[in-house]
Protein backbone atom coordinates (compact mmCIF):
# COMPACT_ATOMS: atom_id res chain seq x y z
CA UNK A 1 0.00 0.00 0.00
CA UNK A 2 1.12 3.54 -0.78
CA UNK A 3 0.89 6.36 1.75
CA UNK A 4 1.52 10.07 1.53
CA UNK A 5 3.21 12.15 4.22
CA UNK A 6 2.23 15.72 3.31
CA UNK A 7 3.57 18.94 4.72
CA UNK A 8 5.15 22.25 3.97
CA UNK A 9 8.48 20.92 5.26
CA UNK A 10 9.63 24.52 5.52
CA UNK A 11 12.23 23.49 6.57
CA UNK A 12 12.20 19.72 7.04
CA UNK A 13 13.22 18.66 10.54
CA UNK A 14 14.55 15.58 12.31
CA UNK A 15 10.99 15.08 13.57
CA UNK A 16 9.76 14.82 9.97
CA UNK A 17 12.55 12.35 9.22
CA UNK A 18 11.63 10.31 12.31
CA UNK A 19 8.03 9.97 11.11
CA UNK A 20 9.16 9.16 7.55
CA UNK A 21 11.52 6.42 8.77
CA UNK A 22 8.87 4.80 10.90
CA UNK A 23 6.27 5.05 8.13
CA UNK A 24 8.73 3.48 5.67
CA UNK A 25 8.62 0.37 7.86
CA UNK A 26 4.82 0.21 7.64
CA UNK A 27 4.11 0.88 3.96
CA UNK A 28 5.40 -0.37 0.61
CA UNK A 29 5.92 3.25 -0.47
CA UNK A 30 5.79 6.57 1.33
CA UNK A 31 5.58 9.75 -0.70
CA UNK A 32 6.68 12.87 1.13
CA UNK A 33 4.61 15.47 -0.67
CA UNK A 34 5.51 19.13 -0.29
CA UNK A 35 2.39 21.26 -0.30
CA UNK A 36 2.15 25.00 -0.60
CA UNK A 37 -0.41 27.24 0.98
CA UNK A 38 -1.16 30.37 -1.07
CA UNK A 39 -2.11 32.17 2.16
CA UNK A 40 1.39 31.64 3.62
CA UNK A 41 4.76 32.95 2.56
CA UNK A 42 7.27 30.12 2.45
CA UNK A 43 10.67 30.47 4.09
CA UNK A 44 12.49 28.24 1.60
CA UNK A 45 11.74 28.01 -2.12
CA UNK A 46 9.95 24.82 -3.17
CA UNK A 47 13.01 23.52 -5.06
CA UNK A 48 15.15 23.80 -1.90
CA UNK A 49 12.57 21.96 0.21
CA UNK A 50 12.39 19.15 -2.35
CA UNK A 51 16.19 18.89 -2.51
CA UNK A 52 16.51 18.87 1.30
CA UNK A 53 13.89 16.12 1.68
CA UNK A 54 15.47 14.06 -1.10
CA UNK A 55 18.85 14.31 0.62
CA UNK A 56 17.44 13.55 4.08
CA UNK A 57 15.63 10.42 2.86
CA UNK A 58 18.26 9.14 0.42
CA UNK A 59 18.85 6.00 2.52
CA UNK A 60 15.13 5.11 2.58
CA UNK A 61 14.59 3.13 -0.62
CA UNK A 62 10.79 3.18 -0.39
CA UNK A 63 10.45 6.91 0.33
CA UNK A 64 10.04 9.30 -2.59
CA UNK A 65 9.65 13.06 -2.66
CA UNK A 66 7.08 14.96 -4.73
CA UNK A 67 5.13 18.20 -4.64
CA UNK A 68 1.59 19.29 -5.31
CA UNK A 69 1.50 23.08 -5.23
CA UNK A 70 -1.91 24.72 -5.16
CA UNK A 71 -3.95 21.50 -5.20
CA UNK A 72 -6.00 19.68 -2.62
CA UNK A 73 -4.17 16.77 -1.05
CA UNK A 74 -7.06 14.38 -1.70
CA UNK A 75 -6.93 15.19 -5.43
CA UNK A 76 -3.23 14.35 -5.43
CA UNK A 77 -3.95 11.09 -3.59
CA UNK A 78 -6.67 10.03 -6.02
CA UNK A 79 -4.47 10.73 -9.05
CA UNK A 80 -1.46 8.93 -7.51
CA UNK A 81 -3.44 5.94 -6.24
CA UNK A 82 -2.63 6.65 -2.60
CA UNK A 83 -5.03 5.40 0.05
CA UNK A 84 -3.53 6.62 3.32
CA UNK A 85 -2.51 10.06 4.54
CA UNK A 86 0.16 10.12 7.26
CA UNK A 87 0.32 12.96 9.76
CA UNK A 88 2.97 13.39 12.41
CA UNK A 89 1.75 14.82 15.69
CA UNK A 90 3.86 16.41 18.40
CA UNK A 91 1.24 17.77 20.79
CA UNK A 92 -2.47 17.50 21.58
CA UNK A 93 -2.88 20.82 19.73
CA UNK A 94 -1.50 19.18 16.57
CA UNK A 95 -4.10 16.45 16.83
CA UNK A 96 -6.86 18.98 17.51
CA UNK A 97 -5.84 20.84 14.34
CA UNK A 98 -5.46 17.70 12.18
CA UNK A 99 -8.51 15.69 13.23
CA UNK A 100 -11.18 17.80 11.47
CA UNK A 101 -9.14 17.66 8.24
CA UNK A 102 -8.79 13.89 8.55
CA UNK A 103 -12.52 13.50 9.09
CA UNK A 104 -13.31 15.75 6.11
CA UNK A 105 -10.87 13.88 3.85
CA UNK A 106 -12.45 10.56 4.83
CA UNK A 107 -15.97 11.91 4.32
CA UNK A 108 -15.16 13.37 0.89
CA UNK A 109 -13.01 10.59 -0.51
CA UNK A 110 -12.78 7.61 1.83
CA UNK A 111 -9.05 8.21 2.28
CA UNK A 112 -7.97 7.37 5.82
CA UNK A 113 -5.49 9.35 7.91
CA UNK A 114 -2.99 7.64 10.19
CA UNK A 115 -1.55 9.77 12.99
CA UNK A 116 2.03 8.95 13.98
CA UNK A 117 3.24 10.55 17.19
CA UNK A 118 6.72 11.99 16.90
CA UNK A 119 9.31 10.26 19.06
CA UNK A 120 9.88 12.11 22.36
CA UNK A 121 13.40 13.36 21.52
CA UNK A 122 11.97 15.20 18.50
CA UNK A 123 8.63 16.32 19.92
CA UNK A 124 9.74 19.85 20.76
CA UNK A 125 11.15 20.54 17.28
CA UNK A 126 9.07 22.53 14.81
CA UNK A 127 9.92 24.21 11.51
CA UNK A 128 8.95 27.55 13.07
CA UNK A 129 11.34 26.99 16.00
CA UNK A 130 14.17 25.94 13.66
CA UNK A 131 13.71 29.08 11.57
CA UNK A 132 13.47 31.37 14.62
CA UNK A 133 16.64 30.02 16.20
CA UNK A 134 18.59 30.01 12.91
CA UNK A 135 18.20 33.77 12.64
CA UNK A 136 19.64 34.57 16.06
Amino acid sequence: MRAVFPGSFDPATQGHLDVARRAAGMFAEVVMCVLTNPAKTGRLPLAERLALLTDMTSDLTNVTVDSSPGRLLVDYCREAGIGVILRGTRTPADLEHELPMAQTNRHLTGIETLFIPTSPPHSYISSTLITATAHR
